[in-house]
């Protein structure tokens, strides 16, 4: 989406990364509430690890429930989560957001990635200085496009200089991608002539989530975008091509994922 013309509606700007981030950032954005604020907005569960450097209002989050008063979160990051995310803001939120895959948040963080997975972790929680700098350069400039270029430049020479990703992690999840989730994990441990033990470790560590969490999201998302590029989604045949048991587990998985069931999550979408 553009800028909005409507001055109480909120304005996005959106930029994909650069080539060399391939594999490693999906988006960077921008996003200014003006008034409008967010109430119940449900993010369904992704593979996206999103760094929010945010100047304006805190948002108001809870995973896979309503927010509290108090679930409050100015500027922070999140590893993955299966299930949905909901907000609430003020509308005066102002924000730039950038998503890394599972492997290049866990080269940006240079962290486990389960010390991010299943909650959000406030900028002064991470105790990075680097990230602190210019989370503080990015609330003085007036321009969106130099917040966005700025940002854009940080990550892309902090992920430059990061170590290397796990080769038999990167093929892992390079499996269960082309897969759609779909692999048996039994098979991934032994391609890798690891034991089940080692993988559910090593996925913690690296991507946040067992593997078995991880199929689940990618499968959820691919039955969710086959959803979306349809008019008239036919919901058993989305269970059977993207490997559900039935319409029945695949109606559980969105009510686990989603929030909702899979026609509900259709009308609100």
């Amino acid at each position: 989406m553009g800028n909005s013309s409507d001055q109480n509606e909120p304005s996005y700007r959106r930029r994909a990364p650069a080539a060399t981030l391939a594999g490693l950032v999906t988006g960077i954005h921008g996003y200014e509430e003006r008034g409008d604020a967010l109430a119940g907005a449900v993010e369904t569960a992704s593979l996206d690890v999103p760094l929010i450097i945010n100047f304006g209002s805190p948002y108001r989050i809870g995973l896979g429930r309503s927010p509290a008063r108090d679930d409050r979160y100015g500027s922070f990051a999140a590893g993955l989560f299966a299930g949905p995310v909901i907000m609430d803001s003020d509308g005066d939120a102002q924000c730039i957001q950038v998503n890394f895959t599972p492997l290049g948040g866990r080269l940006f963080f240079a962290r486990p990635m389960n010390d991010l997975a299943n909650c959000m972790v406030s900028l002064d929680d991470l105790r990075d200085r680097e990230i602190d700098e210019i989370a503080v350069r990015i609330a003085e400039l007036n321009s969106w496009e130099a917040r966005l270029d700025l940002v854009e430049r940080f990550v892309a020479v902090r992920l430059a200089r990061a170590g290397a990703i796990d080769p038999a992690i990167d093929w892992a999840m390079a499996a269960l991608m082309r897969s759609g989730g779909q692999i048996r994990i039994g098979t991934i441990a032994q391609k890798l002539e690891w034991s089940r033990r080692r993988l559910v470790e090593r996925f913690r560590e690296e991507i946040g989530l067992p593997p078995k969490a991880v199929a689940r999201i990618v499968r959820f998302n691919a039955a969710r975008m086959m959803a979306e590029a349809s008019a008239d989604p036919d919901w058993a045949d989305i269970a059977a091509a993207c490997g559900y048991a039935d319409q029945p587990h695949l109606v559980r998985e969105f009510a686990e994922l989603a929030g909702s069931s899979p026609v509900a999550w259709r009308a609100a979408a």
